[in-house]
């Protein structure tokens, strides 16, 4: 078995030799200079491995260190991560274009509701203004409001200004809260209720699904100025009392 020191004299007799090989190329007069970058490291490398060839102090501290144990541990430690030393593999994703999202068809938007749509009410306020042959009858508006999308305070508004509240002859005579014609001119109904139902339903089917979504559009068609039953001209206050009564409900 070769020892470290014949290794290392092994290693650094070829070194010299190396080294002046590249002092004999430094000279001058000699064209082929392959290590004048090296400058003045290369002028102590030479020294070094000078000293050592010639058993100098600085050689043999060298050889020393070199086979001492600790460079003996250095260098068994250096083998044992060499051997355990295992390089990860990284695949990265391959380049591609991002990807084209989708087209999500968007669901249709329903209707939007109108301020005359359906909408809690203050109840108790209701129940309070209503008067004559509408008292108690807060829940019917309710109820005909819910069942076709109206704001009860718009049929309570139209009750109050087409019977004075309660006290018309139509309203008394007839449960016909809201001026509703007939064939035979005003319709009567068995209650009061039937009434505010049959006007719930005539508002949303003839006028709300019309496109006629106010105060004043309804009023134009509902009462309409100059018509041939209204000899009096009540119809030209109509928008302005049932606004007028709207306000006060809400």
């Amino acid at each position: 078995m070769t020892s470290p020191i014949s290794s290392n004299w092994f290693y650094y007799t070829t070194m010299a030799s190396l080294a002046q090989a590249s002092s004999a190329a430094n000279q001058p007069g000699n064209s082929a200079n392959p290590l004048k970058a090296s400058g003045n490291s290369t002028s102590m490398f030479m020294t070094l491995l000078s000293s050592m060839m010639q058993g100098g102090e600085m050689g043999s501290s060298m050889l020393a260190a070199l086979n001492s144990p600790a460079s003996s541990n250095n260098s068994q430690m250096m083998a044992q991560l060499n051997n355990t030393y295992k390089p990860i593999s990284v695949s990265l994703p391959s380049s591609t274009a991002p990807a084209v999202a989708e087209t999500v068809a968007q669901p249709a938007v329903p209707n939007l509701k109108t301020d005359l749509s359906f909408k809690p009410i203050q109840f108790l306020k209701l129940e309070n203004t209503l008067g004559g042959k509408l008292s108690g009858t807060s829940a019917h508006f309710i109820n005909a409001g819910k069942k076709y999308d109206l704001d009860p305070n718009l049929l309570s508004a139209i009750a109050i200004h087409e019977t004075g509240n309660g006290t018309s002859r139509a309203a008394n005579e007839k449960n016909n809260i809201a001026g509703m014609m007939g064939k035979n001119g005003l319709r009567s109904y068995d209650s009061v209720e039937e009434s505010i139902f049959d006007m719930a339903r005539n508002l949303r089917q003839n006028y709300l699904n019309q496109g006629k979504t106010t105060v004043a559009a309804i009023g134009a068609k509902y009462a309409p100025v100059g018509a041939g039953n209204d000899p009096t001209g009540l119809n030209n206050h109509w928008v302005t009392g049932v606004n007028r009564q709207l306000n006060k409900l809400t």
